[in-house]
């Protein structure tokens, strides 16, 4: 793997210009032919792999790492270790991404990055369980979140540079299956292992590597030859970041968009768990404990989510079209938000958190085809998704402090939920200024 310079200002490498003179076309070059099953498994496969690592973690094991250490202090250790984490994802997505870019290897451009991403992430998994100590902590955990975001990164820019436009949704949506799917793996491996985290976090780091085994050996990745590499230069590399809404205003639209759908989506789970207890109040109505409540919520959500990203991708590869489903699916989590404001019951919950997962699953798939239709240049897709997944963990971090006032100050959850839908709508409504995809 070379990584001799540093990604500055790309040029566009399109099939009609340079690139398709040189070597570099097949690496750089829109993607016309179908990709196998076996490589979209490979792909679902390192999704599964990822987010069982990320989740089971944050879900449980860590929280009851935090409680090993201090008692009394597990709220505020669990608060600093994930906040760190989260701010490493923010930098790690992009930051990786713009390397895989750049990658010259005989694997690819992507391939390796999967590979040292779940690597990395596996030795600080399996080292996280046996921290001295909340500081030994942290650090573990944010090079399992640098390592899990580079090999997010890397197998999310592989699906354009593969997969042709009319594939992408079907591909979009089984990635998103495979996001969901790892979700749930990581609270099985959480709840399984009764309370012992090191022994979880062994799971998850078996389950991450894993999960990149049959894509490693089925990747199909074209090399990069060294010289389709714009010079080394280390402004340009921090320049290239900023993707100018000015030059690429269906990016920005795009990137606008999904922060207000997950926003919104955030809003709506964020509390979830106090909703049940003090608007339903469920424990008195079902005689059911809150928790188990939001156990059966997430997994009724889950599984819509898994349904309806399998059937939402492919729908869009057959019309030939994205933005509408986009609007569609954003205008659904709208709908679900408002069914939590005006029907706080248990049956409302229910069908609420149903609404919200087919909204979301097939927002997921399709809005990721519809990204891949707007990145600015074939060279720096890597970089450019990880500029678009900030839109995605960003939301994690202001969703908490939009909705706090809503629920505290300015009406309850009636407030909040329907504030998501506000939020959620605007995302819908903002699609319609993408201009380059129909």
């Amino acid at each position: 793997m070379s990584l001799s310079d540093l990604p500055g200002a790309a040029p566009d490498p399109s099939p009609a210009g340079n690139a398709a003179a040189g070597p570099e076309a097949l690496a750089l070059a829109e993607p016309e032919r179908r990709v196998r099953p076996v490589w979209t498994t490979g792909v679902v496969l390192v999704n599964v792999g990822i987010n069982a690592a990320f989740f089971g973690p944050i879900q449980v094991l860590l929280g009851q790492q935090a409680a090993s250490f201090s008692e009394g202090d597990k709220e505020a250790i669990l608060a600093l270790v994930t906040g760190a984490g989260a701010a490493v994802s923010l930098v790690a997505n992009p930051l990786f991404g713009a390397f895989s870019d750049r990658t010259s290897s005989r694997m690819g451009r992507r391939v390796p990055w999967v590979l040292f991403g779940a690597i990395l992430g596996a030795a600080a998994l399996i080292a996280l369980g046996g921290a001295p100590n909340v500081a030994i902590m942290a650090l573990l955990w944010c090079l399992v979140q640098a390592g899990c975001n580079g090999a997010y990164a890397a197998i999310t820019a592989a699906i354009p540079d593969r997969v042709p436009v009319p594939q992408r949704g079907t591909v979009g949506g089984l990635a998103a299956m495979g996001q969901t799917v790892g979700i749930l793996i990581g609270a099985v491996i959480a709840a399984a292992v009764t309370g012992n985290f090191a022994v979880g976090y062994l799971v998850c780091a078996v389950a991450l590597l894993a999960g990149v085994v049959l894509y490693f050996f089925t990747n199909d990745d074209v090399p990069l030859p060294a010289q389709a590499r714009p010079p080394l230069s280390l402004a340009a590399f921090v320049k290239g970041f900023w993707i100018s809404p000015a030059l690429y205003p269906d990016f920005a639209w795009a990137w606008l968009t999904r922060l207000l759908v997950n926003i919104g989506n955030h809003m709506v789970t964020l509390y979830l768990l106090f909703f049940l207890k003090d608007a339903v109040r469920l424990e008195e109505t079902q005689g059911m404990a809150p928790e188990f409540g939001v156990l059966i919520l997430t997994g009724l959500y889950a599984v819509m989510v898994i349904i309806t990203s399998v059937i939402g991708g492919p729908l869009s590869d057959r019309m030939g079209r994205r933005k509408p489903l986009v609007i569609t699916s954003s205008a659904i989590i709208a709908v679900a938000s408002l069914i939590l404001a005006f029907a706080p019951t248990w049956t409302g919950a229910l069908v609420g958190a149903s609404v919200l997962g087919i909204g979301f699953g097939c927002y997921l798939a399709v809005d990721f085809a519809l990204i891949t239709e707007v990145l600015p240049t074939a060279l720096s897709r890597g970089k450019d998704l990880g500029v678009i997944n900030i839109a995605s963990s960003l939301p994690q971090v202001l969703a908490p402090l939009i909705a706090f006032p809503f629920v505290t100050l300015w009406g309850g959850y009636v407030s909040l939920y329907v504030a998501a839908a506000v939020i959620g709508l605007l995302g819908a409504v903002f699609v319609v200024k993408i201009k380059g995809v129909d």
